[in-house]
């Protein structure tokens, strides 16, 4: 019977191990102007799998703290894209893109703030 206890005590902490959250922070570059783009790529990520969301402008860095447990940094990312903003791993696509507001057109560099 102490063994078995034993047994199913070791497979209950092996479960709960694999379900705890696993916070990881990454930086990313991720295109974009002004303050709009800024609320468009952190209102992106505002969901219960990321805890910290943050883009630079003038260094075109977002720092995202996430539960890599829950979802994946290409996921996030892929997110951000279809915002409309290029990012190291995926490209917004072209239709989503030209519907950002003027100021927000990274792709032009005559609109670089």
């Amino acid at each position: 019977m102490k063994k078995l206890s034993f047994f199913l005590l070791l497979l209950f902490s092996t479960v709960i191990n694999s379900q705890e959250s696993k916070v990881i922070e990454a930086e990313v570059k991720v295109h974009g102007n002004c303050g709009q783009c800024k609320s468009r790529i952190e209102n992106a990520l505002k969901i219960k799998e990321v805890k910290f969301a943050r883009w630079d402008r003038k260094t075109k860095i977002l720092k995202v703290v996430f539960d890599s447990s829950k979802i994946s940094l290409d996921s996030l990312m892929h997110r951000v894209a279809i915002a409309g903003h290029d990012n190291e791993k995926f490209k917004a696509d072209d239709s989503v893109y030209k519907k950002l507001p003027k100021c927000c057109l990274y792709r032009d560099s005559s609109n670089t703030h």
